[in-house]
């Protein structure tokens, strides 16, 4: 009875401890995955927090500065002012007819 007792007692509480670790629904095993999830989700929350802050900024721009709106305007759509002269350049692209020398 005392072997019993002895073999028993150090059975339950190694597959005490093997449960607390590996088993269950809080494992070391799926905290380590939680933990490793809210990670990723905090970098990803940081990035958002960048870009809207960046795109407030813009939209602050679009709204009270005029002249973010003009350089928008001449790139964008090529307007200009009246009494401005527009010169658009290009690159020279080979003739068929021949070639000068």
């Amino acid at each position: 009875m005392a072997k019993v007792k002895r073999l028993v007692l150090p059975t339950l509480l190694g597959l005490a401890v093997y449960y607390a670790l590996f088993g269950g629904e809080y494992s070391l095993l799926e905290l380590r995955k939680a933990r490793s999830e809210i990670e990723a989700q905090e970098t990803e929350l940081t990035v958002l927090r960048e870009e809207v802050a960046y795109l407030r900024a813009w939209a602050d721009s679009l709204e009270n500065d005029s002249a973010t709106l003009e350089r928008i305007a001449r790139e964008r759509f090529g307007m200009i002012r009246e009494g401005e002269i527009l010169y658009r350049t290009s690159e020279p692209s080979d003739s068929v007819g021949g070639t000068l020398q």
